[in-house]
């Protein structure tokens, strides 16, 4: 295990990106200490991605690049704004508005940190907002994005964990919109404390009918999407696929003219190909875990820590909140796949043995990495952010600190209060 452990820590040191970091730590092991199992490793690895379930994730992630590249963007802010332009620092409750919605569009928070910024952050800091707050803003608010279903990573831990795709979407929405609620809160107390500009916008029905149906392309398919799932209508790979298939359409809809032909020519082949390589990434990222999972697996370490938690006897609450601490250390180094595929088989055995449910284990895990994906050095969040506002990382985690107080205090309360994760899927699934 020693080795397993150096050799990894030597690879990321030396910069080589973590999915090869895995592979090659895992082969160091079996050179080392089972080379009788190394004519097994490659049936092990193509095993790993030979799954059914793992379907859904490249459809998953091609339905949220196709919403966004279809031009909904404008369209959420403008719907955004009519609720919220109004009140002092109107812009940035947009900001965190807009990504509510999107996060249950696009699944993704890289997708909410890049299609958002673009549009926002020039514009705020044009109205005369900081850029570190605008930065800092969009990036906090992007983490929605993985937690309010449908969610990928959430996918992704229902596979490793198989557990019901159904069930982990429900119960990421109250989390979800409790961190949007309070961040909320949290702008509107900067903007009064620094007397940040309010938006010229008129809220009539006559506008809310208007921009409501503007948008209402992209406000049904968290709907949709999770509705068949949740009602057994689809699995979530046939959920996937369709939602793919509509967010399709709504691009070629959504278009005429010169902007439809550009659209097919240029902007859906761009699409198909980013949506190609990052679902490669995260196969590979997948299939060199599986190895690392099996090396776990042979040296009985979820084993080991979950007899070491019994042991302890700590109140599964307190048990909760030491591995929300050590997830949060966790993302600050580790990307969130890797991260869902190493953790999820060391602590999820322990805290099903002390009577926590892997629903909420789940959302916890889940909300608990979102905070790494704006946290320096390897957030791809913060790095996508760094990119629009040309700040520097550390800039960038300044601005949203004061935001991503509404993550921390919802892990707490997730951790703390059961119902918020486990009420609404005992309500719609057995």
């Amino acid at each position: 295990m020693t080795i397993l452990l150096l050799s990894l820590l030597l690879f990321l040191i030396l910069g080589i990106p973590i999915a090869y970091a895995l592979g090659l730590s895992s082969f160091g092991y079996f050179v080392i200490q089972h080379p009788e199992l190394l004519d097994i490793l490659p049936m092990r690895f193509f095993s790993g991605l030979n799954l059914y379930a793992l379907i859904a994730l490249p459809l998953f992630i091609l339905m949220g690049l196709l919403m966004n590249s279809s031009g909904i963007t404008a369209r959420l802010i403008d719907f955004s704004l009519l609720f919220v332009g109004r009140l002092r620092g109107g812009l940035g409750l947009v900001n965190v508005m807009a990504s509510m919605i999107f996060g249950g569009i696009s699944g993704s928070s890289a997708s909410d940190t890049a299609s958002i910024g673009a549009v926002l952050i020039p514009e705020m800091e044009k109205r005369g907002y900081p850029k570190r707050f605008a930065a800092g803003i969009t990036v906090a608010s992007s983490t929605m994005g993985m937690i309010i279903p449908p969610s990928i990573p959430m996918v992704l831990y229902a596979i490793i964990a198989e557990e019901s795709v159904g069930k982990l979407f429900l119960g990421g929405l109250i989390p979800g919109v409790m961190i949007g609620l309070f961040q909320l809160g949290i702008v509107l107390i900067i903007s009064i404390k620094n007397n940040y500009p309010t938006e010229e916008v008129s809220l009539t029905l006559q506008n809310v009918v208007r921009q409501g149906k503007r948008s209402s392309v992209a406000l049904v398919m968290p709907l949709f999407v999770v509705g068949t799932v949740v009602f057994g209508v689809a699995t979530a790979t046939e959920s996937a696929a369709m939602g793919a298939g509509y967010a399709l359409l709504v691009g070629i809809l959504l278009t005429t003219g010169v902007a439809r032909s550009n659209y097919l020519k240029k902007t859906l082949p761009q699409t198909l190909n980013s949506a190609i390589q990052t679902s490669a990434k995260i196969m590979i990222i997948i299939a060199m875990s599986k190895l690392y999972i099996w090396v776990l697996a042979l040296e009985r370490i979820p084993e080991a820590v979950t007899a070491f938690v019994v042991a302890m006897a700590l109140p599964p609450t307190v048990m909760l909140l030491f591995i929300v601490l050590i997830i949060l250390i966790a993302g600050t180094f580790i990307d969130v796949s890797p991260a869902i595929m190493l953790l999820t088989p060391v602590f999820l055995p322990a805290c099903v043995a002390v009577g926590i449910s892997p629903i909420q284990f789940g959302a916890i895990l889940i909300s608990a990495l979102a905070v790494g994906a704006v946290t320096p050095p390897v957030g791809t969040c913060i790095n996508v952010a760094s990119a629009i506002s040309g700040l520097g990382i550390g800039t960038i985690f300044k601005g949203a600190a004061p935001f991503l107080l509404a993550n921390v205090i919802t892990l707490i309360l997730i951790s703390i209060f059961p119902a918020l994760t486990l009420w609404i899927p005992s309500l719609f699934m057995n």
